[in-house]
């Protein structure tokens, strides 16, 4: 039940891409399509993140963060008015960075520090949003936290590759210099997203270094098919990194549409689908087995945002972008179909089995103008 809302702001925020791209959608509101990059962010991801810590944590108070931001989603859906839903997802945010700084009394660590600063960053763009910002300068700061948010458990995980204490402190140090250029395109925005493309760059180029995928890339089953996942994923941040260090601020057009769905879809989803084995046991209490069917929606959702992405924004072919848009929310949705039957097949052959890790862990973490929209499907 505690990813219930989750789940259906992923669904609306689904729709309401549907209606964004000009296609037939099963719900028309007048505020889905204004609310669509929130709702999947903050209402979807932001939900699964805080949940997944929450249990880490292992305290009540804890789950009062998912609890919000699900909430928070639900109103956004609701007719009540739209700063109700916005109030509940700053909320949220802000339980969800007391959950981090009390992993991070537990067990002070770089990882943690990194996770800290994208809850940080979360919550700041649920206060600017909460305050009237259009959604393209909020971009910034949800491109931050989620980034900032799985960089720092992909550090964590990479402690078992042998990466130092130096090393961990290094990239630690460009999240914050991520962070800095989010504040940066928020106050000077020709100068600051150049800033934060190039953090981007910074932190991918560490993560490809030192993330133990490299070593699992020639691994086989559940090891092989996280490693790909992320390595593609590694990809599609590095083309939004490098969209806003050329291009600087782009608040809308194809170059906005680039880095949204660069962000949001290549790098976030290809990180969701990677861990879901690890990440949805925990928090649902439900063996999920990987599949070698897996492989098709990832393969999908790749080669879609590449079509979208090239014959749509950058060759502006309208059918490359409403085709492309479509096949990523196909490829979303059959992701989670294959991962729901798998999940339902193992828990109806052995009710008791807990799966075993499929990646190598590290050590536990004892844990005005018009509104541009942030269209991520």
């Amino acid at each position: 039940m505690l990813l219930l809302p989750g789940g259906i702001a992923l669904l609306l925020g689904l729709d309401a891409a549907l209606l964004l791209l000009g296609l037939p959608a099963p719900l028309t509101t007048a505020r889905l399509p204004d609310i669509h990059g929130v709702l999947l962010v903050l209402g979807f991801v932001g939900t699964l993140v805080s949940a997944e810590r929450a249990v880490a944590l292992r305290r009540w108070w804890g789950f009062s963060a998912p609890i919000a931001l699900g909430a928070g989603a639900i109103a956004l859906l609701s007719p009540l008015p739209i700063e109700a839903g916005k109030a509940l997802l700053l909320v949220g945010t802000l339980a969800q960075l007391g959950v981090y700084a009390a992993l991070w009394r537990r067990q002070p660590a770089a990882a943690i520090a990194m996770q800290i600063i994208g809850a940080g960053l979360a919550a700041g763009g649920a206060a600017l949003w909460l305050g009237g910002a259009p959604v393209a300068t909020t971009l910034p700061w949800l491109v931050g936290f989620l980034v900032a948010t799985i960089a720092g458990e992909r550090v964590e995980l990479s402690r078992v590759g042998g990466v130092t204490p130096a090393q961990e402190a290094g990239a630690s140090a460009t999240t914050w210099a991520l962070a800095g250029g989010v504040v940066a395109a928020t106050l000077w925005p020709a100068v600051g997203h150049v800033l934060l493309g190039a953090t981007l760059l910074a932190l991918v180029a560490w993560l490809v270094r030192h993330d133990v995928a490299r070593r699992t890339a020639g691994a086989t089953g559940a090891p092989r098919f996280m490693a790909w996942c992320l390595i593609g994923g590694y990809v599609w941040l590095t083309v939004a990194g490098a969209v806003w260090l050329l291009a600087g601020h782009v608040p809308e057009g194809p170059a906005y549409d680039a880095v949204v769905h660069a962000v949001f879809l290549g790098f976030v989803l290809s990180m969701i689908m990677a861990h879901a084995s690890v990440i949805l046991p925990a928090v649902l209490r439900t063996p999920l087995p990987y599949h070698p069917a897996f492989y098709g929606p990832v393969i999908l959702l790749h080669a879609s945002l590449a079509l979208r992405l090239v014959g749509g924004d950058l060759k502006g072919q309208p059918w490359a972008l409403q085709l492309g848009g479509a096949l990523n929310i196909v490829a979303v949705l059959t992701f989670f179909a294959f991962a729901i039957t798998s999940a339902a097949v193992a828990a109806r052959r052995a009710p008791a089995a807990w799966p075993a890790a499929t990646e190598p862990t590290a050590p536990p973490s004892t844990p005005s103008e018009p509104e541009h929209r942030l269209e991520i499907v």
